[in-house]
């Protein structure tokens, strides 16, 4: 088959009698006229009804500004356009140019902006919901009503001219509505335990279905004003997402289960499909993958164990992956894979490839199949994939992989559940194996002589509510089954040392130790770092941030030769975006209980620290502090536990926001 050309192709699924003659057509085999399934993706949303499809027209292929979409800045008041707010209709303009149509109607390639009338300042913004002061203690959670979501657009735009600040600012909106999605799904597991005796297991919907039904419901998917041809504003290559409809909340990959994403003929200007994206997880035989260049096959054919049963078709899918390849539009690539023991696949962006060959040819089973050759784009950052594949290397036989650069494969000096590995290739800086490396923080003599005392009288694990730790916590369990957290609090009260419950009972996981493996590493800008060797999921705990703690009056002392301390009440409450579903449920209110005074001692970590010290300062940071207490219950002298914000792929720096740091670094100074 010519690659830049569509004609009429011989179907080879008809008997060779039917073939040769015009009349009363009779395929031998009926295949599914379904997208490219992809294995154990379970159900799946149907998809919108599709727009009117519009007059055919010329295809243009251009780069001129063709929309406009409202946006609030992050952290601010959102603003409204007619406002007569002239910060709000810079922003909006200078926002809008980033965006280029890639495909217009107009028979010139010029698009029309649209009318002022019909843009909606808050289309895709994530703007923070003012709730009156309360708890969720005790308080039932309804859904707001749903709106009535929006068909997804079909018109084509490509991002061009992000500066620095743009793409932080799209990250943020990126990050923002990550979280909103996760927390709902956690939300919803915790609920459906709580209603578990009440509803049987198979009216249970799956939590990442019900959170983006959820979202969807309420207009909050992004990018389905329009469709983002290429790199999408504020994801990085790299991005793991451990769903697929996280996939398409955020607009990265439309289709819940089909694995080749497109513009369909029927919503196309010219009547021709385009493809935007596809995602490559093994479920085809006949697919080829050597990372940077793969042979994909189509779509098609296959029966309902996914076998090859008839011979594909140059329709739907594989249409629009040639029809890409005639007009060079680059297609997004995601690698779907079971990571370590999970039953569930993970998903990884690997950056944007270009399609150069297509040709049908048998298939391992017998049957024509379409194979798409891609290359990917040179001047790309290393593909997520291959960098999982080298952190699981690293886990198993550090020395191989890396030869030179390890000073110690055990930095805590087998203090925790896993070695601590301590890499530099930088400079001959030993510093953190001078320090005396701890686990926990040190509490004054005063808090450590009520260590052990009270605690809950529970026989075995901690399955009634009324146990008097569940009750300090407002009688809800702070953790789900897998030990993520549901939400964040001014305050967590765990079993500890004084319960009678197990250590297997389910409200001790911060007192556990890390349950992933990590590295302090030496910095090009010669600072520390710290990065795991594993994938984080979001709300799962990650360590403590450990020192030796002082009263304000030592403190006082200590800070007389230099301020070299670190203060907690500076760290900011990042805990409070952990479980905000506001958006989806408006009586939701940010927890206020246990109402707990401002910090007020200092953390020396001058001669005993962890891994924790050496972490990046970070404005828009993927780890939160969350205060917790186990061993005491003096509530001026908490532990600050350290949970992931967001889903950390492996090798990706760890972040935190101190609040205050340093002016030159962006670290903070006492530890690097």
């Amino acid at each position: 088959m010519g690659s830049n050309s569509v004609g009429a192709f011989q179907d080879l699924n008809l008997c060779p009698a039917a073939a040769a003659t015009s009349s009363a057509v009779s395929p031998l085999l009926v295949p599914k006229i379904e997208p490219k399934q992809e294995p154990l993706d379970g159900p799946f949303f149907p998809s919108p009804s599709p727009s009117p499809s519009p007059s055919p027209s010329p295809f243009n292929f251009n780069f001129n500004f063709g929309f406009g979409f409202g946006l609030s800045t992050p952290n601010s008041v959102p603003l409204t356009p007619g406002s007569g707010n002239a910060v709000f209709t810079a922003e909006f303009n200078r926002l809008t140019q980033l965006f280029h149509t890639t495909f217009s109607d107009n028979p010139g390639g010029v698009a029309t902006p649209a009318p002022a009338a019909e843009l909606d300042p808050n289309s895709r913004a994530i703007v923070p919901v003012v709730e009156p002061n309360g708890h969720l203690t005790n308080v039932v959670l309804t859904p707001s009503g749903p709106k009535k979501s929006k068909p997804r657009s079909s018109e084509l735009v490509r991002v061009t001219d992000l500066s620095p600040d743009d793409w932080n600012y799209f990250r943020e909106l990126i990050r923002r509505t990550r979280i909103l999605y996760n927390s709902l799904r956690v939300h919803t597991l915790a609920e459906d335990e709580r209603l578990k005796d009440s509803m049987p297991p198979h009216r249970r919907p799956r939590a990442d279905l019900k959170a983006a039904q959820m979202m969807r419901d309420r207009d909050l998917w992004l990018n389905r004003d329009k469709r983002v041809v290429g790199e999408i504003p504020g994801v990085s290559v790299g991005d793991v997402f451990l769903f697929r409809m996280e996939l398409c909340v955020l607009g990265l990959h439309g289709q819940p289960q089909a694995g080749i994403d497109y513009v369909p003929s029927s919503q196309s200007s010219n009547g021709e499909p385009i493809a935007t994206s596809i995602i490559v997880s093994g479920g085809y035989e006949d697919d080829e993958d050597a990372g940077e260049v793969l042979v994909y096959t189509g779509h098609g054919g296959q029966d309902k164990y996914n076998r090859q049963v008839v011979h594909q078709r140059l329709e739907s899918g594989n249409l629009a992956l040639e029809r890409s390849m005639n007009y060079g539009v680059e297609v997004r690539v995601f690698r779907g894979f079971k990571y370590e023991s999970g039953a569930n696949k993970v998903y990884v962006y690997d950056g944007l490839y270009r399609i150069v060959e297509t040709w049908f040819a048998m298939g391992k089973s017998g049957f024509g199949v379409f194979k798409f050759k891609l290359v990917r784009i040179e001047n790309q950052p290393q593909m997520g994939s291959a960098i999982m594949r080298f952190a699981a290397s690293l886990r198993v036989r550090p020395l191989e992989v890396r030869p030179k650069g390890y000073v110690t494969l055990d930095l805590s000096c087998k203090k925790e559940n896993y070695p601590v590995l301590y890499y530099n290739d930088v400079d001959g800086d030993h510093d953190p194996l001078y320090y005396e490396y701890i686990t926990a923080s040190i509490f004054p003599p005063h808090v450590v002589g009520l260590v052990g005392t009270g605690g809950c009288n529970c026989i075995g694990d901690c399955l009634d509510r009324t146990c008097s730790c569940i009750m300090r916590n407002g009688g809800w369990y702070p953790y789900e089954l897998n030990g993520i957290l549901v939400r964040g609090k001014p305050l967590i009260f765990e079993c500890g040392p004084g319960c009678n419950c197990p250590p297997t009972c389910r409200n001790r996981v911060t007192q556990k130790g890390i349950r992933y493996r990590f590295e302090v590493f030496r910095t090009k800008e010669r600072s520390w770092g710290v990065r795991s060797l594993d994938l984080i999921q979001a709300g799962s705990f990650i360590c403590e941030y450990a020192g030796l703690c002082l009263t304000r009056e030592q403190a006082q002392i200590i800070s007389m030769n230099g301020d070299g301390l670190i203060y907690p009440n500076r760290f900011t409450e990042r805990w409070k975006e952990w479980g905000d579903v506001s958006q989806v449920y408006p009586t939701y209110s940010c927890p206020v209980y246990p109402s707990i005074p401002p910090l007020d001692f200092a953390m020396d970590v001058s001669r005993m620290r962890n891994m924790a010290c050496y972490m990046s300062h970070s404005t828009s940071p993927n780890v939160m502090v969350q205060l917790v207490l186990y061993d005491h219950n003096i509530v001026a002298f908490p532990h600050l536990m350290l949970f992931a914000l967001e889903n950390i792929p492996p090798m990706r720096e760890l972040s935190l926001d101190y609040g205050v740091a340093d002016e030159w670094m962006g670290k903070l100074a006492i530890c690097n």
